[in-house]
Order: C-alpha cells, then structure tokens, then sequence
C-alpha cells in the first residue's frame, strides 16, 4: 500500500494547535479526540485504510506533549492520566491508541537520558505537534530487542552514517521522528532520532497482519543515513539496577487492550438490543431477555471493572512508586502490579471479544457489521509479552522471592 504521509510531518500551524493547561484539559482533549475517530473506525479497519487524517488530528489536539516535564513547558501529567487517555482512544480505535505508545516510550528515554540541548530542542517539537515513530526490532534476528544488527559509523566531525532494516516499526509511517536502535562502533546501544524524510530513510507499509491493521507496523530501511552527536541518546548508559522504564512503555499496553475489551462489550449490548433475535424455542420476547445471555453479560462486565481496576491500581502504584528516590524493592512489586494487571487485561480483552459471537448470535458473523476487528484487534495486540509470562515471573518471585530477568519486567 503506497500513501502519502508528507502532510503530517509538516509542522501545525500555531492556530491549529490545542494548549492543554491540565490534567483535566487531557482527559477531555482524549474524550473529543475518540469521538471524532470512533464513527469511522470499523469502515477503516474493513478497508485495511491507514489513519492520516485522523493522526493529523491527534498532533493538533496537544495530547503528544502531556509528559513532557514542566521545566520544559509541558504538562507533565501522572502516568495515571496517561493511561486514561490511551484507554479513551483505544476504546474508540485501538490501531490508533496503539500508534503513540512508542512516542511516549522513547520520550521517557530522552527524559532519562537526552542531554539539556537535546531536551530543548525535541521537546519544543514534540509540543508543536511532533510525533515520533519506533524502529527497535527486526525480524531476521533471534533474540529480540536485545540482538541489534543495524550500525552506526562515525565519519568525523561529529557526524555517522546509519544503517539496518527494522520491523514492528509501528507509527513510524506517520512520524515527524524516529527513534532507531543501532550499535555503535563499541558495540554499544544508541538511540538515534531520525527524521521520517531524511535521505537514505524508506517505510516499506508492507504490514498486512490481522488485526491493529492501521498501525501500519511494517518496515523500515537506513540507508546511510547522515546524522549528528545531537541525535544521538547513549542507551547503553541506563542502569543495569532495575528501573521504571519497561513497566512504563507496558502500562499504555495495557490500557489499549482494556480499551478493546470495552468497545467490544459496548458493541456487543447494542447489537443484542438492536438487531440479535432470541432462542426461539425458548420463547422469548426479545434477545436481551435470554436469562443466559444476562448472567454472561454481568460476568464479562464485572471482568472487566475487576481487570481495569487493577490497571487504575498500577497506575497509581507507578506514580507513587516514582516519585522521589525508589528502592530496588518497590520498583519489582511495582512492575509486578503492572504484570497483573497486564495479565487480567489481556485475558478479558480475548475473552470478551470473542463472547460477543455467542452472545448476539449468527446474524454478528455477517462481514457487514466487521465485529470480527474486536477479536482480531485484541488477539493481535495481546501478543506483546505473552500472559503466560506474567503468571509465571508474579508465581516465582511471590513464592520463591525470585526476581525476573532484566528486559522481563524491571528493564
């Protein structure tokens, strides 16, 4: 699929952009936000459409800058109300939920470890509407995130040369930025900020999975690509101590998939009251009166207020957990609440989206309606860090006061 993204990248006009004061203007730019894409988001999922108009208009509404530190003009905001505005918008359209979660990811990086220079200059682009993509895996290697093949080489004078072929490369389509893992000639990892149009930079949309079609997740190509020192962030700096950061880019994760499990329960209640007809040799006046269609839906409701409870509970816990100097033990037994509540979403968003077949009847497996993008979506999305992992790594250090691996929870 070839599409044109140049106009996204161009900045917005100072006019065209939101100023969110607060934390509550947050929270109502997310709620307006999702109302505007929600109306079209099964007819762009059936058409494999990719979203440009409507991340456009994510970059006008000021929800790209919300973390961005006071000292630097932004809001700053509680990774509480994070996880709000990504379960807002995921709700009306995951794809689109999903595309800024490794925007806000790599801006974390840069606030632990971006130089001032560094933090003046992208932060300023970032609350005028700049959006960052992501170029970390690829796909001919064994090993994840952590086997880096793709090479920076300094030329001299302060200047490198990048290249390397990335996958999973999602937003970076529609990104102004994108931050790009390499091994330096020390073999170290960087993270090097790349802008979307430079020379010898090529997004192939080759990305044709099942469900989060519009995150157009495909490839990326670096073909010498010519940077400079002040694109460039020593990741190979972070501490080997455990940290917040894994649990950080988790949680918006998290809230996409509660999200999901939301809208498809939302979906599911309306068909049923709308358009499902009752077992008929049950004799029922009307679908919604079916005592087993009731009690499924009371079950899958209180599943999700259980599973999006502890999402909330993280969220809070990683705000206090933050706050101030941690110790090694609160930053585990937070990532561990974030682990749960990864677990209990996952689960629900899979369940419910595919309950909602058995609950609405034959007539919901019609291609018309396009149901079918909540299961697909969820089961999808859900495959970042299985749930089986979660169970296993909260088991072993809860009973055998193991901690997990670094990269698994705490990196």
């Amino acid at each position: 699929m070839n599409v044109s993204t140049d106009s996204i990248h161009s900045k917005p006009e100072a006019t065209d952009l939101i100023i969110l004061t607060s934390e509550q203007d947050a929270i109502a730019a997310a709620e307006a936000f999702a109302a505007r894409i929600r109306p079209g988001a099964a007819e762009r999922d059936a058409a494999h459409a990719r979203p440009i108009a409507e991340i456009q208009d994510l970059c006008r509404t000021g929800l790209l800058g919300i973390t961005v530190p006071r000292a630097y003009g932004g809001l700053e905001t509680s990774v509480r109300t994070l996880v709000k505005v990504f379960h807002l918008i995921s709700a009306a359209d995951p794809a689109i939920g999903q595309i800024p979660q490794s925007h806000f990811s790599h801006l974390e990086n840069l606030r632990a470890l971006g130089s001032d220079a560094q933090k003046n200059y992208f932060y300023a682009d970032v609350l005028n509407g700049g959006l960052w993509g992501n170029a970390l895996s690829e796909r001919e290697t064994t090993g994840g995130l952590g086997n880096i093949q793709s090479r920076i080489r300094r030329t001299g004078g302060g200047t490198y040369l990048i290249n390397g072929r990335k996958y999973y490369t999602t937003g970076a389509l529609y990104a102004r930025w994108i931050p790009v893992s390499v091994r330096d000639d020390e073999d170290r990892v960087c993270m090097v900020l790349v802008e979307r149009h430079a020379p010898g930079v090529e997004i192939i949309d080759d990305w044709n999975c099942m469900g989060q079609r519009g995150t157009a997740s495909g490839t990326a190509t670096f073909t010498d690509v010519a940077v400079r020192d002040e694109q460039i962030v020593p990741i190979w700096r972070m501490t080997t101590a455990p940290t917040t950061r894994r649990a950080f880019g988790q949680i918006m994760h998290i809230a996409i998939d509660i999200g999901i499990a939301d809208e498809a329960l939302s979906d599911t209640i309306q068909y049923i009251r709308t358009r499902s007809r009752g077992w008929h040799v049950a004799n029922l006046s009307a679908a919604g009166d079916d005592p087993h269609v009731i009690r499924r839906i009371g079950e899958l409701k209180v599943q999700i207020e259980a599973a999006k409870a502890l999402l909330y509970h993280a969220a809070d816990t990683f705000d206090a957990t933050s706050a101030g100097e941690p110790s090694e033990n609160a930053i585990v037994d937070m990532a561990m609440i974030v682990s749960a509540a990864k677990a209990a979403c996952s689960a629900v968003a899979v369940q419910v989206s595919s309950d909602l077949f058995a609950l609405t009847g034959t007539s919901a497996a019609d291609e018309k309606w396009n149901l079918n993008r909540h299961w697909r979506n969820a089961r999808t999305h859900t495959l970042h860090d299985p749930e089986a992992w979660k169970y296993y790594y909260i088991g072993d250090y809860h009973l055998n006061g193991r901690r997990p691996p670094r990269g698994a929870l705490i990196a």
